[in-house]
C-alpha cells in the first residue's frame, strides 16, 4: 500500500479536509445571507465588486423561495473571490457598535436619574467636567425635578410631561460625545 503513495505526500497533509472546505463554503453562504438582508444604504458602504453588488441587489428583489435560494448560492459563490474577513469585520463592527451605543445610552440614563435623585451626583459630575455651565445645568435639573413632582399629581389618563427630563438627557449626551471625541472615556 505504501507503494501507491506519491513521493511528496506532504502536499496532501497540508490541504484542508473536505469537511473544512464545506464548512468554509457554508460560512460564505451565511455571509451572503447577511449581506442580502442588509439595507441598501449599508451595502453601499461595503467594498464590493460590482458583480457581487448586482447579485445581492437581484437577490433582494427575488421573493420566490427557490429563486432566492439559487441567487443566494450564487452570491456565496461570488464571495469566494471577495475579502470575506473584511466584510465580516465590518458587519461585526456595525452590530457591536449598536450594542456599545445602547450601553452608553443606558449609562447616560442612569446618570440623569442620579442627578435627579441627589445633589451629590451633580458634585461628582462637576469634578469630572469642570468646564460645565453649572447654572444652566442646575436650572435643567430643577426643572426636571419640578416636572417629575407635577407628574405625580396628574389625574389618571393624562400623559406625564417629559420635556425637561429629555432636555437634561440631551445635555448629558452632548457631554458624553464631546468627551469621547477628546479621547477620554467617561467614568459614569
Amino acid at each position: 500500500m505504501e507503494d501507491r503513495l506519491p513521493e511528496d505526500s506532504s502536499d496532501l497533509d497540508q490541504r484542508p479536509s473536505k469537511s473544512q472546505v464545506k464548512r468554509d463554503l457554508h460560512a460564505l453562504l451565511d455571509l451572503g445571507r447577511e449581506l442580502i438582508a442588509l439595507p441598501s444604504a449599508r451595502l453601499a458602504q461595503l467594498p464590493l465588486e460590482e458583480s457581487l453588488r448586482e447579485a445581492i441587489a437581484l437577490a433582494q428583489r427575488i421573493h420566490a423561495n427557490e429563486g432566492r435560494r439559487r441567487q443566494t448560492h450564487y452570491v456565496g459563490k461570488l464571495l469566494r473571490r471577495a475579502d470575506a474577513q473584511a466584510l465580516r469585520r465590518q458587519l461585526d463592527e456595525w452590530s457591536n457598535g449598536s450594542r456599545d451605543q445602547t450601553r452608553a445610552m443606558h449609562r447616560l440614563e442612569a446618570l440623569r436619574d442620579r442627578l435627579l435623585d441627589s445633589d451629590e451626583a451633580l458634585t461628582q459630575l462637576l469634578e469630572s467636567f469642570p468646564q460645565l455651565d453649572i447654572q444652566a445645568l442646575r436650572a435643567q435639573i430643577r426643572a426636571a425635578r419640578k416636572e417629575a413632582r407635577d407628574n405625580t399629581a396628574l389625574p389618571e389618563g393624562r400623559e406625564p410631561g417629559r420635556k425637561h427630563y429629555r432636555a437634561l438627557f440631551q445635555t448629558l449626551k452632548q457631554l458624553e460625545f464631546k468627551d469621547d471625541t477628546d479621547g477620554h472615556a467617561g467614568n459614569d
